[in-house]
């Protein structure tokens, strides 16, 4: 798409892709094409910096630039030696005892279009994505499989799809490889549901149904609200008026609304779920801000607030599957893991 030209500057040419991919095949096919013979190396439009760090690069013997390093059977680019060299004096090392079976990434969806719709991302928010799963790429020493799975929305599936294009970029610039499946939409780990005539319903889903009922109300001004309407009134009131309603959601009883306690154990059922289907691997989980602070709220036995926009709660299951680490803002709280049979039902 190509923008006009204004008073203030020239014509520009924008994009509506913001991640890495684009600049990163006009960076590959620039090193792989030799430049033709007797052409100068620099024009007088390249900046002074960028000159000067191509005659650094250049004095590097290319041997050096080109040959992947090896470690330990491992081989991988000099790039990824570059972001994960460790500035710690001594080496950390991880006794059998205390290592991990399975990791799980509880990542909250991107900045999405607005939470009165399905919406998807903003490209702010599909960048957010990608960038995470780019990060995700230097991780890989211990967790070469990985699964990426999603809440069944547009948010969180874009989520995840952007993850898995950052891991896959991740992989080819740091020439390492992985087994990576996904996405895929998981039940389990849908947003809390609300009640409503109509079935249960997520919370934005819920929100159109309260829209449409109180406009008809308004309109027709016959009989009182019914009491499912009352409580999500209130829940969306609490955020007109500027209080935190998922604070409201976690410290007082919503007859209507999925306890976050209920959100909790449902999450643990599909993560018990995938781990039986998916041993040994990393499993990444795009999900909504609801369930993951109510997750960490279960964990740590405290509120620790809203994750921004891909944060991550990391769980890591110890050997057995009957105990696990929560890690979210610098506190790890060690949890019993809720087993499938001692899991309690409510509805029975």
């Amino acid at each position: 798409m190509t923008g006009t030209s204004t008073s203030t500057g020239p014509a520009f040419r924008r994009t509506d892709r913001t991640d890495a991919p684009l600049y990163l095949a006009r960076y590959a096919d620039r090193r792989s094409r030799p430049a033709p013979e007797g052409a100068p190396d620099e024009d007088d439009s390249t900046p002074l910096y960028l000159r000067r760090f191509r005659e650094r690069r250049e004095a590097v013997p290319p041997r050096t630039r080109s040959v992947p390093l090896e470690h330990e059977g491992e081989r991988f680019a000099p790039e990824y030696a570059a972001v994960t060299r460790s500035h710690e004096i001594i080496p950390e090392q991880r006794s059998a005892r205390d290592g991990y079976t399975t990791e799980i990434r509880i990542i909250r969806h991107g900045i999405t279009q607005g939470y009165s719709t399905d919406a998807g991302l903003t490209p702010m928010g599909a960048w957010q994505a990608h960038q995470r799963g780019q990060a995700l790429a230097r991780t890989l020493r211990e967790w070469p499989q990985m699964r990426i799975v999603c809440a069944p929305t547009n948010r969180a599936r874009q989520t995840a799809e952007q993850i898995h294009r950052g891991l896959l970029d991740g992989l080819a610039q740091y020439g390492r490889d992985a087994a990576v499946t996904g996405p895929e939409p998981v039940e389990e780990l849908k947003n809390f549901q609300v009640w409503s005539p109509d079935g249960v319903r997520d919370i934005t889903a819920s929100f159109r149904k309260y829209q449409a009922e109180m406009e008809k109300l308004e309109r027709m001004a016959a009989g009182d609200r019914p009491r499912w309407l009352v409580e999500i009134d209130r829940f969306y009131r609490t955020q007109l008026g500027g209080a935190d309603p998922i604070q409201l959601w976690l410290t007082i009883p919503l007859m209507y609304f999925e306890s976050p306690q209920a959100c909790v154990r449902r999450f643990w059922t599909g993560f018990n779920r995938l781990i039986a289907e998916s041993p040994g691997q990393r499993i990444i989980a795009a999900t909504h801000s609801g369930p993951i602070r109510a997750f960490a709220t279960w964990a740590h036995g405290y509120d620790p607030g809203e994750p921004v926009n891909t944060e991550e709660v990391v769980v890591r299951v110890k050997h057995g599957g009957r105990t696990a680490t929560v890690s979210y803002r610098n506190r790890v709280t060690e949890v019993n893991i809720p087993q499938e049979d001692e899991i309690p039902r409510w509805d029975a």
